[in-house]
């Protein structure tokens, strides 16, 4: 891939990364309040505890460059779940503009991965050799 796509890849990669990360911490700190947020939309306090395990696993495996394309693709599952159940209803702005931009870099990671700098192709490389 061009050298400037990966270098994009990645900035996206990490700050996908670092803020699903910071949010399965919030909510993992908080799981109560997560748990009592989940019960308000009408949904199991058991998607409360994979949601935080998605977010904080997920969002650490893209800042490290593993699991990438999966872990992409369950996050993105989870901002469509976001935005579906919770967001839709208050509208783009102040509503459900930040989960669907986080949805669009999910996707986009998802299509592409992201190789650079990626702990996955260290250990890939070091396989090869």
């Amino acid at each position: 891939m061009n050298k400037k796509v990966e270098w994009g890849l990645l900035v996206g990669r990490v700050v996908l990364g670092v803020i699903m990360l910071a949010h399965g911490i919030q909510k993992a700190g908080a799981m109560d309040n997560t748990i009592a947020m989940f019960d308000k939309i009408g949904q199991p306090a058991w998607l409360a505890y994979i949601t935080v395990l998605i977010e904080g696993v997920g969002g650490l495996f893209l800042i490290l460059g593993m699991f990438v394309v999966p872990s992409a693709i369950l996050l993105g599952l989870t901002m469509a779940g976001a935005i579906v159940m919770a967001k839709l209803p208050m509208g783009l702005i102040g509503g459900f503009e930040f989960p669907l931009s986080l949805l669009a870099l999910s996707l986009i990671l998802a299509a592409t991965g992201s190789r650079k700098l990626a702990l996955s192709e260290v250990i890939t490389k070091s396989r090869s050799s």
